[in-house]
């Protein structure tokens, strides 16, 4: 399927690695010219090398900037000025019992999960609305409608960005642009397979075992009987980014392999 992409430009936070990077490759590879964001800036310049390497022909600009720390966004910010394409990918998360989640940590997982959208979208729709057209893809997750127990501040975040993501379309009636979110399953993610590896070794089992067992005991009913890989959130991204896709707005789409047991 022809895409239309080509000649479109692009950021997407939090793009060094996992998803984000796997939206890159997409991206890049439908003729997207795309900048790149990572928290530091040695590997986010690594990260770029890496895709020059796989599209010699491809655009790519990369910017670093850590979301938890003001100054950084905003000058992230002033070097974003023709972006078609927005994706607020940028996440982080942790196994965290509710007693011992700190104010400090469900302030600094709202600053760099929620308003790190928010910021983004700030800037870069009154662009998209003066020359109409234009896309604002948050990924979300699972986690933000089933809150899991032990991540009830990262549920929280998910949940939020949903609800912006919501109201934003509502801005776009009439307009070429889209506003809309995906709702992320249990994927295997650079920071998820760190974690695995860390079990796997500690209980002298190999890699593949861990990952199917861990699935099984966290997510049993997942129909791929598998972690999702990421660029397989990566392609519906790449085809909500397209011109195609101008119908689905204000919509929350599930790439979580019915992990959520809704209709």
């Amino acid at each position: 399927m022809e895409l239309k992409l080509t000649g479109k430009t692009a950021f997407i936070s939090g793009s060094t690695q996992g998803i984000g990077f796997a939206i890159a490759q997409q991206l890049l590879q439908e003729g997207v010219s795309v900048t790149i964001n990572g928290r530091k800036k040695s590997k986010t310049e690594q990260a770029k090398k890496q895709l020059q390497k796989q599209f010699p022909n491809g655009i790519i600009s990369a910017i670093s900037a850590d979301f938890s720390k003001k100054e950084e966004v905003e000058n992230l910010l002033q070097h974003l000025t023709d972006i078609d394409i927005l994706v607020n990918n940028i996440g982080i998360f942790e196994v965290e019992e509710f007693q011992n989640i700190t104010d400090e940590d469900w302030y600094n997982y709202f600053e760099v999960n929620v308003m790190s959208s928010v910021r983004l979208s700030r800037k870069l729709l009154p662009k998209m609305q003066n020359k109409n057209w234009g896309r604002i893809i948050f990924i979300s997750s699972e986690s933000g409608v089933n809150v899991p127990e032990n991540m009830i501040h990262y549920g929280m975040t998910k949940a939020a960005m949903s609800a912006i993501a919501n109201g934003l379309s509502k801005l776009t009636k009439g307009t070429k642009i889209t506003v809309n979110t995906i709702l992320g399953g249990p994927t295997y993610s650079d920071g998820v397979s760190k974690v695995v590896e860390q079990v796997a070794e500690a209980q002298s089992l190999e890699v593949e075992q861990m990952k199917n067992v861990i699935i099984q005991q966290s997510n049993p009913q997942i129909l791929l009987q598998r972690f999702i890989e990421p660029n397989e959130i990566a392609s519906l991204v790449t085809y909500l980014a397209s011109p195609l896709s101008i119908a689905t707005n204000g919509a929350s789409l599930r790439a979580d392999s019915g992990v959520l047991k809704i209709i």
